[in-house]
């Protein structure tokens, strides 16, 4: 019999019961350079990586892919808003261009959470104005 996958719950609480948080500050989580921005930062750049490696037939770093047409062509940086911060992702990029990424879209600078609490705020009277400010006091 397979394995069946781990709820999703049970393995974000695993990786949480790894964290030591005991006398960790406000600014350690939630600041500038926080836990929450960096985790931000590697989860969306590891999903990245994930649907390059499902893009091309291969992993990173596996012989699978010489001399298969496609191949890893570094990365490009891009700055994504997420959860009201500011995050710069880097972005794998492929020989041919072919690769499009759906975790984070081309041309896309927010993830679809962001974009939602944008609509919401317009769709209950607020202006574009009152949302700039909103936005710039968070």
């Amino acid at each position: 019999m397979a394995k069946e996958k781990e709820p999703k719950k049970e393995i974000v609480e695993k990786l949480l019961d790894q964290i030591d948080f005991h006398g960790l500050s406000q600014e350690e989580v939630l600041g500038k350079d926080g836990l929450i921005k960096t985790l931000t930062k590697r989860v969306l750049e590891r999903a990245l990586e994930s649907e390059m490696d499902h893009h091309l037939g291969y992993e990173k770093h596996s012989n699978s892919g010489d001399r298969s047409g496609d191949s890893r062509n570094g990365y490009s940086s891009k700055k994504v808003i997420a959860e009201n911060r500011e995050v710069e992702i880097r972005v794998p990029r492929d020989r041919n261009g072919s690769f499009e990424p759906a975790v984070v879209g081309k041309y896309q600078k927010r993830t679809p959470l962001f974009n939602d609490q944008i609509i919401s705020l317009y769709a209950r009277g607020m202006t574009v104005r009152e949302i700039k400010t909103h936005l710039e006091e968070i």
